[in-house]
């Protein structure tokens, strides 16, 4: 059985800057990661703010960046899903669907998913018009009319990302103000292909075989009507990767696992947890990247404790 020195879980910002700053210390180092490195940055097409890129950069590019940096100084790169965490002495035995391996620490990196709507018609719809990704499917919708559900950053910004392709977007939302940020709602009220629905819920997915209408519901008047549409994007929010801790270490309510502010440390010693799957994460790529350092430096400080 494989042993290592720091195993992280999770390949996004946070999970691929914990193994370079691990892997650097000369910690033998593993990541698991079940489907591809980059996480939810892979997913998105242009990053404006991350700092050192003035001119911007896409997702998948700076996941790949950032995997290549990781490997380069040792970090192993597994593509298998950890399934179960358990003690073993002064160890940590994980479970994946192919092994088993000995850690002396985890960091927990795995993020968080797509929250769907979970409405008639929708699972039976995803990939076929239904989609929580605008850079993935976004060109299959050239020179279409598409809906946007959410009110958020994610929402305005992959609404607008989606007007390079769609002739028309509209955004529903359930209230009557958005929730995100004011520049990315100047920019989605100026853009002349974005229109908007307010105080609206959709709660049906129509179609055969392929998405071709919507059931909406005005929530003032109750009013239901049909909303023609080819496409169906939904950004609501996420939740986290978090089904493989069950209770090894404390979750919040909604699944999240809590740590220390300072050094990331969750309820068990040796297990950090940074990025999105961490309880109040700021949903950001520097942040993310800010905390897979802190939880190497504090995996670091556990195992020099533990053999000093």
């Amino acid at each position: 059985m494989e042993e290592y020195d720091v195993a992280i879980i999770g390949a996004g910002g946070a999970g691929l800057t914990a193994g370079l700053y691990a892997s650097r210390a000369n910690m033998k180092t593993v990541l698991f990661e079940r489907i591809g490195a980059g996480g939810q940055i892979a997913l998105t097409d242009d990053v404006e703010n991350y700092p050192g890129f003035p001119e911007g950069v896409t997702g998948p590019e700076i996941a790949e960046r950032m995997e290549e940096q990781a490997k380069k100084y040792g970090t192993e790169i597994r593509t298998e899903e950890v399934q179960e965490l358990k003690e073993q002495g002064n160890r940590y035995l994980i479970k994946s669907e192919k092994a088993e391996y000995l850690t002396k620490t985890i960091v927990l990196a795995s993020g968080a998913s797509p929250r769907m709507l979970k409405i008639p018609g929708e699972q039976e719809l995803t990939g076929k018009g239904v989609s929580y990704c605008a850079t993935c499917d976004g060109a299959f919708f050239k020179g279409r009319e598409i809906v946007v559900v959410g009110g958020g950053d994610s929402a305005l910004q992959e609404g607008l990302f989606l007007t390079r392709f769609a002739t028309k977007v509209t955004i529903i939302h359930r209230r009557d103000a958005l929730r995100a940020s004011a520049i990315l709602q100047d920019r989605a009220k100026e853009n002349e292909k974005i229109e908007f629905i307010w105080d609206t819920v959709v709660e049906k997915v129509e179609g055969e075989g392929k998405v071709q209408s919507l059931k909406i519901k005005n929530l003032k008047t109750e009013e239901i009507t049909d909303f023609k549409t080819d496409g169906f994007f939904v950004f609501i929010g996420h939740d986290p990767s978090s089904s493989y801790i069950n209770d090894f270490v404390q979750l919040d309510d909604h699944g999240y696992a809590i740590a220390d502010l300072v050094t990331l440390e969750t309820s068990r010693k040796g297990i950090f947890a940074a990025g999105e799957i961490r309880q109040n994460a700021t949903k950001q790529l520097v942040t993310a990247c800010g905390e897979g350092c802190t939880a190497a430096l504090s995996a670091q400080h556990y195992i020099e404790d533990l053999e000093g």
